[in-house]
């Protein structure tokens, strides 16, 4: 049983505009707050249809302990599963990407249809009714070649976000684009420090140098959308015929931005890494679309690629950074890119951003620590998270005393 009791004394304790008190970011029961109150009742990124285009194909992914099954049907409908075997509750697929006619359970071999329909399980008595155990089903949207699901009976409305973000996603054609990497990263440190590092760039002048160069680490307040370079790129972008935003609610955010001057790519040089790109409006030149999902994503799509991360929590002290880049289906490897140019930048800066997270878990698990002032300027997006979670726990605690 969750002790509400604890968590609201904890969220009670936090100071307005301050981070989070040491054990909401340390304790096991906290932990499992989170992934019943926030993982559990929200829309989560997944990731591309590019992922799962043919019929058979299926993404496994891992939400804290509960593993998830993406599978696109025979019918071309893609369907989300709770990954549990409706016999024993053995996991079908392990985590990854694949492709499978059926869906076979290894264990005792209970066959499933790609929509989820029990077709075979042997031994079974005669009044065994194959239409009462099929695959428990999750809630799934896709925005512009985007995959969400949500484990809640009833998700949070959708509605704005599809209406919003679609127009802003459409000119990176992800209906035609491929994985180029995906790549794990293990960080010991909860998933509210990899996030609340992630949503600010207070560290990014000194703690990401390569970054730096074309990212404007020194922007406050959202980029500074007001600047007069910042009004000059929206000029430009709109006589292209490219939204730029910024749109959102308080769970997601979206915006298109320029980068530093003399840059066209956001990478460690600059310039292009991939040589077909995947909007060749404006030559190329359209900066970085900024989109963020809470409580566990952020992607930037440029003109050639997509990087999208996220942060899938696995223990109080533990959390995986799934990364994965995007870029045009006919971009042909070792041609028109080569994998370790084009995924250089992140990845530097993901090691760089893993000792942070984790030199942070270290100093919050001191007995001196204090939750401390967030810079409503340089810090004002993971102000945001920290207060649209602390909203999050409120209300999930409210609603279960009702």
């Amino acid at each position: 049983m969750l002790d509400l009791n604890g968590i609201s004394a904890l969220l009670g304790a936090r100071p307005a505009g301050h981070s989070l008190p040491r054990g909401l970011y340390s304790d096991p029961a906290a932990f499992e707050f989170d992934m019943e109150a926030v993982f559990g009742r929200s829309w989560l990124f997944a990731g591309f249809e590019a992922e799962v285009r043919n019929p058979g194909d299926y993404l496994s992914i891992m939400i804290g302990h509960w593993p998830v099954l993406v599978v696109r049907g025979r019918d071309g409908a893609l369907r989300a599963f709770h990954n549990s075997c409706r016999h024993r509750g053995s996991i079908l697929c392990k985590p990854g990407n694949g492709n499978a006619a059926r869906l076979t359970c290894p264990y005792h071999r209970w066959t499933y249809g790609l929509d989820g329909r029990l077709l075979a399980a042997g031994r079974m008595p005669d009044d065994f009714d194959k239409g009462d155990h099929a695959l428990v089903s999750l809630h799934l949207e896709t925005v512009a070649g985007v995959i969400f699901i949500c484990l809640a009976e009833t998700p949070p409305d959708f509605s704005v976000l599809r209406l919003d973000l679609a127009p802003l996603l459409a000119p990176h054609r992800f209906d035609r684009a491929k994985v180029a990497h995906k790549s794990v990263l293990v960080e010991y440190a909860n998933w509210k420090l990899v996030m609340e590092n992630g949503r600010e760039c207070y560290h990014c002048a000194t703690g990401h140098p390569e970054l730096a160069r074309t990212f404007p680490v020194t922007a406050d307040e959202y980029f500074d959308l007001d600047g007069s370079e910042a009004r000059a790129f929206a000029a430009r972008m709109t006589d292209l015929g490219l939204p730029t935003g910024p749109v959102g609610e308080d769970w997601w955010q979206a915006v298109r931005f320029g980068l530093n001057p003399g840059n066209v790519a956001m990478t460690v040089s600059g310039d292009f890494a991939v040589s077909k790109l995947m909007c060749d409006l404006g030559g190329g030149d359209i900066g970085s679309l900024r989109w963020a999902i809470e409580p566990n994503n952020f992607c930037h799509s440029t003109s050639e690629y997509t990087f999208a991360f996220n942060a899938m929590p696995v223990a109080p002290g533990e959390t995986h950074v799934v990364s994965t880049w995007l870029v045009d289906e006919d971009a042909v490897e070792g041609v028109d890119y080569d994998v370790a140019t084009l995924t250089q930048l992140w990845t530097l800066t993901n090691l760089q951003d893993k000792e942070f997270a984790e030199n942070n878990q270290i100093g919050v698990n001191s007995p001196g620590y204090r939750p401390g002032p967030y810079s409503p300027s340089a810090e004002s997006l993971t102000l945001r998270f920290v207060d649209w979670y602390c909203a999050k726990a409120a209300d999930y605690i409210e609603r279960a005393a009702a």
